[in-house]
């Protein structure tokens, strides 16, 4: 059979292949420096000792693979980039791992740890340590885009959310192994507050096929009164809308193309915006939704919100503040292809939901990190590059070895440039999506 007529093997295979091959031929990355490991530990291993108590009430045996001992373990496997159980085995027997001393451990005993040990409690760490670094963020001084800074003096909560499917897992373990294609490791929801791009809340879901609907009675769950939360049209669901308003909750998210509304009064019409308060839904899901349409480059946008009040949300604010849900990608991006969440290394749910939440605390942390660099250089947090910050740890490490450098951020704020820090600035200048629609409508902004 020839190259032409050779059937390629599914995308989701070619993918996962790829990823592995890759992760094989990276070499592990040299330990991390005593600052960055510093800064784990303060934030992370005080959560993981308040777990220990709740991993006896489990009936749990103390083993030499404890919790703590574990965290560190897959903590640095995801920092450093290691790329499997069996160097991740060679590491922690020659060299002290966080907060973790060296130990001689085989690869079984590491293998079923991963799958045995509750993978709750590392959700659990997360939930404490959360809050703590978004007290953090609170407190820090730097610029805030408009638009977000507007709705954090308005709204006691301003979220955003949405789900990703995780990629395929690789048949080489276990049952794995006798499975006609790669199952895809599940899928994940996240709640983001969008200002400081910290979870709020985070769930698993072990089926990939799951609905983003599935998810709507855990969000309703934790969101506050006077709320505002954003999300895309994969959500769309008259019956929760109501909910939501009867909650008290201000959200805002993409109409569908063919969505079927009737006029009820018009609020703003020009050329390029057509803001309306229109009936949507039938039946006991029929209620008012305010309906806002906007020329862009040739292109009709339209957007809907349960706030009928124009001067309480003006229409500038909705289209600014929907157009900032691509933080929640950015986020998902970090996550899965900065660090790693696209690979996984092994195939029980329990190890993959382990690996799910080391890798968002990481994120966290890294998160924690590229503010502190924000609020240093004085710099809007978006103007940050958080790859960068991560990659750039490396000559942070190698400048402190040499004694040229003593604290991680002043360093980085220090040689932003070098590093490429601060994303570079559009040669041609756009205006926000604030300012665009503001001078489509051109109302008094408050």
């Amino acid at each position: 059979m020839n190259n032409e007529t050779k059937p390629r093997k599914p995308s989701s295979v070619r993918h996962t292949r790829a990823i592995q091959r890759d992760h094989t031929k990276r070499p592990i990355t040299a330990p991390s420096d005593e600052q960055v490991q510093a800064r784990l530990t303060e934030m992370v291993h005080p959560a993981t000792l308040a777990q220990v108590s709740h991993f006896h009430t489990l009936g749990l045996r103390e083993r030499t693979l404890s919790l703590p001992v574990m965290v560190a373990f897959l903590l640095e496997m995801i920092w450093r980039q290691i790329s499997g159980v069996c160097e991740l085995v060679r590491l922690v027997q020659s060299e002290a791992v966080l907060w973790a001393a060296p130990v001689r451990v085989s690869q079984q005993a590491l293998s079923q740890r991963l799958t045995s040990l509750p993978a709750e409690l590392f959700l659990k760490v997360l939930k404490v340590v959360l809050p703590l670094l978004q007290q953090q963020w609170a407190e820090r001084q730097r610029p805030l885009p408009a638009e977000i800074a507007w709705a954090q003096a308005h709204y006691s909560q301003v979220c955003v959310q949405d789900g990703s499917t995780l990629d395929a897992l690789i048949r080489k373990l276990g049952l794995l192994q006798d499975l006609p294609s790669n199952p895809l490791a599940g899928r994940m929801t996240a709640l983001l507050d969008l200002g400081s791009r910290l979870p709020l809340h985070l769930w698993y879901e072990a089926d990939p096929q799951a609905h983003d609907q599935r998810c709507w009675p855990q969000i309703l769950a934790v969101l506050k009164q006077g709320a505002l939360l954003i999300f895309d049209l994969g959500y769309t669901n008259f019956a929760v809308f109501a909910q939501l308003t009867l909650a008290q909750v201000t959200f805002i998210t993409r109409a569908k193309s063919n969505l079927a509304y009737e006029l009820e009064r018009t609020l703003v019409r020009t050329a390029a915006v057509h803001d309306e308060v229109v009936w949507i839904g039938q039946g006991a899901d029929r209620q008012l939704g305010r309906l806002i349409q906007v020329l862009y480059r040739g292109q009709w946008y339209r957007y809907l919100t349960n706030d009928l009040d124009i001067e309480r949300l003006p229409t500038a604010y909705v289209v600014a503040l929907y157009w900032q849900r691509w933080r929640i990608e950015d986020a998902y991006a970090i996550v899965k292809r900065l660090l790693g969440l696209a690979y996984f290394w092994c195939g029980s749910q329990n190890a993959v939901e382990m690996q799910v939440w080391a890798t968002w605390l990481l994120y966290a942390v890294l998160v924690d990190l590229s503010d502190a660099v924000a609020e240093a250089l004085n710099q809007p947090f978006a103007a940050i590059s958080i790859e960068m910050v991560y990659r750039s740890l490396y000559f942070f490490t190698q400048a402190h070895q040499r004694g040229e450098a003593t604290d991680i951020v002043v360093y980085l704020a220090a040689n932003t440039k070098l590093l490429g820090i601060v994303k570079r600035e559009r040669k041609s200048a756009r205006p926000s999506p604030l300012e665009l629609v503001a001078s489509l409508t051109s109302p008094d902004l408050p």
